[in-house]
């Protein structure tokens, strides 16, 4: 072939600019990239490591670090200048805090993050439902258990909790940041006890874990907690017993009896404690052990009208009548609904609402058998009480004594409620036998004072309000209009039954009203520690 042949193009393929010159190898492969971007081989370039699998737009990505993440949400006005003042009782502090929004709370001081230098998150949610349960299950309300519950958790570092307490029911989460996934732990309240001498102690842990100068461990809390649990109650059986008689007979003499009243009242409350212990022993409910409590003093009474002996049956049975209301339950369910905790209340007040049915079916049911017998008992004697002043004074103070032992309060706490319960009924007296006020609103008055005097002096000790108030608000129970109202109805006066029964829920309501209304008055006119005044909670108004 001659020079000129063979610089001849053959055909269109050997002119095309993308013709490999010769000597180099092409591939097989239909895949070869030709493209002027590719790496020519043999030229050794460092690659990037592989990067994640595509995701969610809200996964997390690689180099984002909560450490020092920027605020999540920012309100339209802007986040409040909110400081709490570090002297103040913790419980101010963590219930001013619970009851702002999420995302105007204050950001605490920087801490350890729980997860690289504090305990196991778990463990601390552990500890703090065991705390809370063991508030609840003394009677304490839903807003102060979910602040105690707060103030454990951001003891520990963890401040994005959220504390959730219903009346059997709590739970808690935890969430580091919008992009972490929240721990989340729950416990169930199945067995309630009235000791106010624990509850005290869960207040003295919970303080002295809120006190950024105490270092306590969580297993020395786990220590004290378990120590707490472990404690025997402060007054044995037979001082219980003996305060229910007393209690009675005080609650007797309040509502005009004399030496045989306040004996026949002290028996009958007795025999009837006894009957209710006996009854929990065999594991009947609750509600068998207030029916069966009920009826001894009833049938004293009743016993001692056809006996035609001249004392007043229906102060005997108003007095067993006194150690039997529910009164802490009662101020509890209102003070729960009058903070926005509505499933705790109602199911508070329906407890009281069994307990009390069990007293009225154990007062109607002797009551029923008295007037058959030919009993003469008259509802009018409640229009009769005789006012003496010093006698219901001594009798309202020894009457809140007995039902602090009840309460198995401590010792140190016995002589403040006892003079409280006296100053409640002179300013109930005062108004209602003096100035002539309606019974109602001189029972909300002395019940407002109570709450009051409470809350002052739980945040003069730091401690809860309870051993405070719920034994001073004894002598205003209502337990005169509870059992002239069943008697109405056992002499088929149905219509003034009603009407006495519902004057004894009126006065119920007057006293956890001014209960909770003495507490929240002492609050807004004593400092919280913020600039701004709390605003409240904007609840539906029927739009």
């Amino acid at each position: 072939m001659t020079d000129a042949e063979d610089r001849k193009p053959q055909s269109d393929e050997a002119r095309m600019a993308f013709t490999p010159p010769a000597g180099i190898e092409v591939g097989d492969s239909e895949s070869e990239t030709t493209s002027e971007f590719a790496l020519p081989q043999g030229l050794d370039v460092p690659q990037a490591p592989s990067a994640e699998p595509e995701g969610s737009a809200f996964s997390t990505p690689s180099w984002y670090g909560t450490a020092d993440s920027p605020a999540a949400f920012t309100p339209p006005n802007g986040i409040p200048q909110v400081s709490l003042t570090k002297d103040l009782p913790w419980q101010d502090r963590m219930r001013t805090m619970l009851r702002m929004p999420v995302a105007e709370r204050p950001a605490p001081e920087r801490m350890p993050r729980a997860e690289e230098e504090g305990p196991a998150v778990p463990r601390v949610l552990d500890m703090t439902l065991r705390i809370g349960e063991l508030l609840l299950a003394g009677g304490e309300g839903a807003e102060d258990v979910e602040a105690a519950m707060f103030a454990v958790c951001r003891s520990y570092g963890l401040d994005r909790c959220e504390p959730n307490v219903t009346f059997t029911l709590l739970s808690i989460s935890y969430q580091p940041s919008l992009v972490d996934d929240p721990v989340s732990a729950a416990r169930t309240v199945r067995r309630r006890g009235t000791d106010y001498t624990r509850l005290a102690a869960v207040y003295r842990l919970v303080d002295d874990l809120s006190d950024p100068e105490s270092h306590i461990s969580l297993e020395e809390a786990y220590g004290r907690l378990a120590e707490i649990r472990r404690n025997r109650h402060p007054y044995p059986t037979w001082v219980l017993t003996a305060a229910s008689g007393l209690l009675a007979g005080a609650a007797s003499v309040l509502v005009g009896g004399d030496v045989i009243v306040f004996v026949a009242a002290m028996v009958g409350a007795m025999l009837g404690d006894r009957l209710a212990w006996l009854c929990a022993g065999r594991g009947l409910p609750e509600f068998y052990q207030f029916t069966v409590a009920a009826m001894p003093p009833a049938a004293i009474g009743v016993a001692l009208t056809l006996s035609h002996v001249d004392v007043k049956a229906s102060a005997v049975i108003t007095g067993g009548l006194f150690a039997l209301l529910p009164g802490r339950a009662l101020v509890a369910g209102v003070q729960d609904g009058l903070t926005g905790f509505y499933i705790t209340a109602s199911a508070r007040l329906l407890e009281v609402l069994y307990f009390f049915v069990g007293i009225v079916v154990g007062v109607l049911v002797i009551l029923y058998f008295g007037v058959n017998l030919g009993a003469k008992l008259n509802p009018d004697a409640a229009l009769n009480i005789s006012e003496r002043p010093y006698w219901q004074i001594a009798a309202s103070m020894l009457l809140s004594l007995t039902f602090a032992v009840l309460l198995q309060q401590e010792r140190s706490t016995v002589l403040a409620v006892t003079l409280n319960g006296g100053v409640a009924w002179v300013v109930y007296g005062a108004m209602h036998y003096a100035g002539e006020f309606s019974p109602v609103a001189s029972t909300a008055v002395a019940a407002g004072l109570v709450g009051l005097f409470g809350q002052l002096m739980a945040r003069y000790r730091f401690a809860s309000a309870l051993p405070y108030t719920t034994a001073a608000i004894g002598p205003l129970l209502p337990g005169s209009a509870t059992y002239f109202g069943l008697l109405s109805i056992a002499q088929n006066e149905v219509d003034a039954g009603l009407v006495s029964l519902a004057t004894a829920a009126s006065l119920a309501m007057a006293i956890a009203i001014g209960v909770n209304l003495g507490a929240e008055i002492s609050r807004i006119f004593l400092r919280i520690g913020s600039p701004e005044k709390r605003r409240a909670a904007k609840r539906t108004r029927g739009f």
